[in-house]
């Protein structure tokens, strides 16, 4: 969800999106590096293509995570909500 999208959201709602939407960095951090293993893996036995590249899709979709929980807080502490 963009900020946009956000403001548009009842204050149940956001805090509803805000209790679904926690960050598990330790399981995150985990998954990452098996996908760069698996990346490492797919490097050393020269086997490009999908094996390659859904994982570095993956791990960009990990990485943008934290930015939209950003935005989350950002609403949240801006209706004064939590």
């Amino acid at each position: 969800m963009n900020q946009s999208e956000l403001s548009q959201l009842s204050d149940e709602e956001l805090l509803e999106v805000a209790k679904n939407n926690k960050p598990s960095p330790i399981f995150d951090a985990f998954f990452i590096g098996f996908l760069i293993g698996i990346i490492i893996f797919s490097v050393a036995s020269n086997t490009w293509g999908l094996v390659t590249i859904i994982p570095l899709f993956l791990i960009y979709i990990f990485l943008k995570k934290p930015k939209k929980y950003e935005a989350l807080k950002h609403e949240l502490k801006k209706r004064n909500l939590g």
